[in-house]
């Protein structure tokens, strides 16, 4: 028995072996292999990344201010007649031009326009009557006193006559300046009370634009400051203006006080009540450097440009961490951290790596403009 006992354990003993050399080999295989493909991967060349790339310049900037603002009319009003009445005609179409003093709609006058035949015959009569008083006074056959009875009588027919052709100048509304009109809201025939809108009257050469800004600009802007509007409607095309008021109440709600810029407005391509996103230039002008936004890596960690350097007569780049300060159209300035005449890769950021090779390739560069226009063709 112990000898069958000691045979079993000696062929246990041999499986075990046998079994642990055959794992241990394939184990050992695996790890040779992936050591000689790692080995492999890293004397591999890497390929160079393909890239544009731009020198740091500089530029003389002004610090600024943003805000946002709503345009509104310099002389816009809601034209309304001052006397009731029934509508007899329409002197424009809508959307017009007109000119100061223009006709524009003009209420049924028959009545008063009666009247006043009544009493220009009255104020005739009253004429007559003086002229024959003062041949009278001259033959003593009436008293100075009568005379001025008919003086007196002659006035007040003529400023009767005179207040009946103003309540009949107040059946024709008016324009009161030159500027575009709205949409009628009456037609010939329809009944109009005192004090209804009629239509809506917009001066367009030039426009308001009220805005605000935070109170610790109080002291830095001033009236005849240039500032800058851009409007989305019109597809980012900017306006030049001035700032021709400034409140001098701060809003203790939101601690912010109230602007108000002219805009030229000679094409009329503005209207009261768009949005525009307005910038103000503050404070002195001065050398910044700067890159396109293009050639900025923004991370949660911190912005970085990728430096190009050439390195045993090859292009490598360099990741170098930057602290950004204010942009301007497609460029962005750089306080720290880049030296003007330093290259930078302004595309294909995302598969760059520091120390990783690359070639500069400029056929088509990134937009890089301080003041970009739209494309409007």
């Amino acid at each position: 028995m112990s000898k069958k006992k000691f045979l079993f354990g000696l062929r246990m003993w041999l499986m075990l072996l046998v079994t642990l050399l055959v794992f241990g080999g394939l184990f050992g295989m695996q790890w040779f292999g992936n050591k000689k493909m790692n080995e492999f991967m890293d004397n591999m060349p890497v390929q160079p990344a393909t890239v544009t790339a731009m020198e740091a310049g500089t530029a003389l900037w002004r610090d600024s201010v943003e805000s946002v603002g709503t345009l509104v009319a310099i002389r816009g009003a809601e034209l309304a007649t001052e006397v009731p009445g029934t509508v007899e005609t329409i002197h424009f179409d809508n959307g017009a031009e007109v000119a100061a003093g223009a006709a524009i709609l003009t209420l049924n006058s028959a009545p008063d326009r009666a009247q006043l035949e009544e009493l220009q015959a009255a104020a005739d009569l009253a004429r007559q009557e003086l002229e024959r008083a003062r041949r009278l006074v001259e033959q003593r056959n009436i008293s100075e006193s009568e005379l001025d009875q008919r003086v007196s009588l002659l006035q007040q027919a003529k400023a009767r006559v005179a207040a009946q052709q103003a309540r009949i100048e107040q059946k024709t509304l008016r324009a009161p300046y030159a500027g575009r009109l709205g949409i009628r809201r009456f037609n010939v025939g329809d009944y109009v009370q005192a004090g209804d809108t009629v239509i809506a009257l917009q001066a367009l050469d030039s426009l308001f634009v009220n805005f605000s800004l935070p109170e610790q600009y109080s002291q830095q802007v001033e009236a005849g400051m240039p500032v800058e509007a851009r409007l989305e409607a019109l597809d980012g095309r900017t306006f030049a203006g001035t700032v021709t008021a400034i409140s001098p109440v701060v809003d203790p709600n939101t601690r912010n006080f109230a602007l108000q810029a002219t805009l030229p407005n000679p094409e009329e391509l503005l209207r009261p009540g768009m949005f525009a996103r307005l910038v103000l230039p503050i404070g002195i002008e001065l050398e910044r450097v700067v890159v396109p936004q293009t050639a900025i890596a923004y991370r949660p960690y911190g912005d970085s440009v990728y430096v190009i350097q050439e390195r045993e007569g090859a292009l490598q780049v360099s990741q170098r961490f930057v602290t950004l300060g204010p942009v301007r159209g497609d460029m962005v300035a750089v306080e720290e951290g880049l030296d003007p005449g330093e290259r930078v890769a302004t595309s294909g950021l995302l598969k760059l790596d520091g120390g990783m090779p690359v070639k500069i390739d400029n056929t088509s560069p990134p937009a890089a403009e301080l003041d970009p226009q739209p494309d409007n063709g």
